[in-house]
């Protein structure tokens, strides 16, 4: 069974740096020939896609957030790291980890993924 857990600040100041981390169990992130992907929800709204490494580390992101959003991984321990860049107010919201066996770009039907973690809630608040 594949595991997938969230971690991170729960508040951060405008214009920094939001950095999470998901932690994999049960799956090797470099040779189970999954995709990796960060999705989030903000208050009220639907699912947002932000993007996903796959099990090689190919990268690929929306194209709304690109220039601020960075997705690696770190195969030693297992973990996939989000980082988003130059936050404000409006990039409050859950944050979700979400492993596929296929490679779905800018997809959030919960059912194209084969695990989802729990999820982070991350506040960008001064």
């Amino acid at each position: 069974q594949v595991q997938l857990q969230e971690s991170g600040p729960g508040l951060v100041q405008p214009s920094q740096t939001i950095s999470l981390t998901c932690t994999v169990s049960g799956a090797s992130i470099a040779t189970g020939f999954y995709y990796w992907s960060w999705i989030r929800q903000a208050p009220g709204k639907g699912l947002e896609w932000m993007g996903v490494i796959s099990y090689s580390g190919s990268t690929y992101y929306s194209p709304s957030l690109k220039i601020r959003t960075s997705i690696a991984r770190d195969t030693a321990k297992n973990q996939v790291t989000l980082q988003l860049l130059s936050v404000t107010p409006e990039d409050t919201a859950v944050y979700y980890c979400a492993a596929s066996k296929t490679l779905w770009l800018g997809q959030t039907t919960r059912d194209l993924y084969d695990y989802w973690g729990q999820g982070t809630q991350v506040t960008v608040s001064s």
